[in-house]
């Protein structure tokens, strides 16, 4: 009986030890770039657009980032550039028809991601992170963003 006891005692431990050593599920952001005048290959952000890559700012306040993802236009820079200005974050590029080797970046990192995209790329990439894919983008759906963590999905949108 104190053996099998002892053996219950030892798996438990055990068992307690592998849980304590699994990491923390990983929390990423997706969002489409900010607002852009429509029908043109790489614009600025408007006034509209710079104002919400400001109020990107306040939304993260608060929140732990330790890397954004931007493919390389100017509306993705530019709505990542004054939070990653703020806390000192180099932004990375990723090529947006390359999603899996998009993922397995963001998945490498220690902590949480934004990632800034495009109408045709945010539902994929909330979808492949493992959350509930979003419905299609138009044009004017701008400061929408997604939060998956462990596979569960919060949307919200910046003020």
């Amino acid at each position: 009986m104190l053996k099998l006891l002892l053996t219950a005692l030892v798996a438990a431990l055990l068992g307690a030890a592998a849980l304590a050593s699994l990491p923390a599920a990983q929390t990423v952001y997706v969002m489409r770039h900010l607002n852009t005048p429509e029908g043109e290959r790489d614009p600025d952000l408007t006034e509209a657009g710079k104002a919400g890559a400001g109020a990107l700012v306040r939304w993260f306040h608060g929140k732990k980032l330790t890397a954004i993802y931007v493919s390389d236009f100017k509306r993705t820079r530019q709505t990542a550039e004054p939070l990653a200005a703020e806390r000192g974050i180099t932004v990375k590029l990723y090529d947006p028809r390359d999603t899996p080797g998009l993922i397995a970046k963001v998945r490498a990192e220690p902590g949480p991601v934004l990632v800034i995209g495009h109408s045709n790329t945010v539902p994929d990439l909330v979808e492949q992170l493992g959350g509930t894919r979003p419905g299609p983008l138009a044009h004017p759906d701008f400061g929408d963003i997604w939060t998956v963590t462990g596979g569960k999905t919060d949307h919200a949108k910046i003020p």
